[in-house]
Parts: C-alpha cells; structure tokens; sequence
C-alpha cells in the first residue's frame, strides 16, 4: 500500500511531493493534539431494551448535552450487525486498491457529476491548491444501481450488495437518531423528519487514507464542518478523525462496532444555535490506511430552512435568517478551497 497511486496522478506516493505539502500555520501540529479528552461515547441500548421513561431520557440527555458541547458523538449498541459493516469497509477498500487506471474512470472535477472519485484541496496564498492526502469516492444513496453500473465490472456488484444492505441499516438508524435529538430540543419527534420531508438529500463518500511518510505536513482532509443535517461516520480500526473543541484539537478514537455522529450545518440553524455544527478534519498516519464512510442526510435543493418557530421566543430572537437549501449550497461552493464559513453568511444581526 505505500506504493498507492491517485487516479489522476501518474506517481506513486512513495514520498511527499510539493503539491500536498501544507504551509507551516496550515499544518496539523499533531504533537498538541490531546487524547485526554474525546466525544462521549453513548450506549442507544438503554432506550432499546428499555422503554421506560427514565433510561429513554438519560439517552435524549445524554445526546443533547454532546450536541450542545461538542456536536459530535459515538454511538454504540445501535443494531447495526456488526457484519454489515464489516462487509462494507471490505467493498470500500477492494474500490480502493483497484489499479488507478481503473479508478481513472470514475475520477472527474465536475460537481453535477452524482457519481465521482476526486480528491479535495486546500486553496492557500498565492491561489495555490495544495492536495490533501485521500481519495473520495461519493455517490447518491438510492438508486444504488446508477452507482454500480459506473463501476468497473470485478467491483461493481460487490460494492452494490454491500452499500444496498448497509444503506437500509444505516438510514433506520438515522431516522431514530434525529428522533432523539428533536426530543432533546423539546419538540415533537417526528419535527425534524417532517422539515426534511419525504425526499431528502441522501449522500455517501467512501474516503481513504494511504500510509503517508510525514503526516505532520499533510491532512487527509481539510478543516470543515458538514453542509447537511446528520452524518453517520463508519471507521475502520485506524484513528484519523479529530474535532475541536474550546479552540484544542482532540483525537476520535476509532472504537470497534461503533459509528460517529456529526451534527451538520442545518442542525445548527435549525436549533437556533443551540446545537453545534464544529470544525473537525482527518489527519494521516505512517502505519497503514485508513477507509471511512461518511453517510450524508439532509434537506432536498427546495427546503426552506431557518430556526424552528418553537425555538423562538423573546429569550431566543432568531440567529439565522431562513433560505432555501439550494442557496447555503450555492454559497457552499464559493467558498471551496476555503476554510468554509458558510452558516455564518446566514446569520442576523445581534
């Protein structure tokens, strides 16, 4: 794998060249990233086996006060067969050590394209792009069909079986995670699933990392907060991901069987900032690669989005104006290269 090769790259990445190598302020400072402190890890067991009012609570409590203070967290417990995603990151890494010549195919800088691998940047003084350190491979949710057709032929119906079954997993899962968090924001349940309506925005990207000689001059991906409502994060047994939090970096571990949720851009808006959508980026490693799959849900290019009226009263004046997706992601793609500030553009005045 230390020989892995970009699919729009002729070179092997045997070593560092230029073009991924990050000015000194852009840099990781991996030696003050701290373990000491990381996301809470929640059991969703507690609210499954038992359906009394006090343990259902403790899990709404639990991620309510990991949406407020770190708009991440980890889930475990949550009926996922463990097989599943073990299936899955099988598929992801076979795309992956596929020939680039093969990946070529798939490779494309056009962002109407649904279905596409590229590689992300980090726009920097002078307007030059440096590369991050990972491939991405992302795609719509349904039809998976559309998806594996593009696919080469020894990969296609592997990956196809594989993210068919983990994405039916993965989008119950969602639908009982935002149910959570809506309960935690005191609304009804089922508030967030109805202003995402029947047809929301469902995306997938498969990212891997390859073994990099140096990662104190790299990222794997560049400081961002997410554009959607949720993310659901499957790592394999490799850290990378870190967060922060009150201006510190702090490492994700990467924990067996358990997935990281990632509260999104929209969620933030919609709470009326009470809940938080934080930078985190992904780091690399000398040892070995690592493959993630970030499964993307959010609001359709027509939804309306803004604080919900219930959130609002004389102590809590809106904090964002309202907009149609369709604007946050237009001013989501002018800011690429960029540190990406885009919720921000929405926000009212104090």
């Amino acid at each position: 794998m230390n020989s892995f090769q970009l699919a729009d790259d002729s070179a092997p990445l045997l070593s560092l060249s230029p073009k991924f190598i990050l000015p000194e302020d852009k840099r990781p400072q991996l030696s003050e990233v701290t373990s000491l402190d990381s996301i809470p890890i929640i059991d969703l067991s507690d609210r499954s086996c038992n359906d009394d009012d006090s343990s259902s609570s403790l899990v709404v409590q639990k991620i309510s006060r990991a949406c407020e203070e770190y708009g991440f967290f980890q889930i475990v417990n949550h009926g996922v067969p463990e097989q599943v995603c073990n299936k899955m990151v099988s598929a992801i890494t076979d795309l992956f050590n596929l020939p680039p010549e093969k990946r070529k195919q798939l490779y494309t800088t056009d962002h109407t394209k649904t279905t596409k691998l590229y590689n992300y940047y980090l726009q920097v003084e002078g307007g030059e792009k440096v590369k991050m350190w990972s491939e991405c491979f992302s795609h719509s949710w349904y039809p998976i069909e559309d998806v594996t057709h593009l696919l080469p032929q020894e990969i296609g119906i592997q990956y196809g079986e594989a993210f068919s079954e983990y994405a039916r997993e993965i989008g119950s899962l969602v639908r009982r995670v935002l149910g959570l968090i809506s309960i935690g924001l005191g609304i009804e349940e089922d508030c967030l699933l109805k202003i995402l309506g029947d047809e929301p925005r469902l995306r997938a990207q498969a990212n891997f990392y390859p073994p990099c000689p140096d990662p104190e001059l790299t990222l794997g991906l560049p400081v961002h907060t997410d554009v959607n409502v949720l993310t659901v994060i499957l790592q394999s047994q490799v850290s990378g991901l870190q967060v922060i939090k009150d201006g510190k970096w702090i490492a994700v571990p990467a924990i067996p069987n358990a997935f990281v949720i990632n509260l999104g851009d929209q969620i933030q808006v919609l709470s009326n900032g009470r809940f938080k959508s934080v930078h985190h980026r992904a780091v690399t490693n000398k040892l070995g690669p690592r493959v993630s799959m970030a499964m993307f849900y959010g609001p359709n290019l027509e939804t309306i989005i803004g604080p919900i009226e219930e959130l609002i009263d004389d102590e809590h004046p809106p904090r964002y104006t309202s907009y149609r997706f369709s604007e946050f992601l237009e001013e989501f793609y002018n800011q690429e290269g960029s540190r990406r500030m885009v919720k921000e553009v929405f926000e009212l005045p104090n």
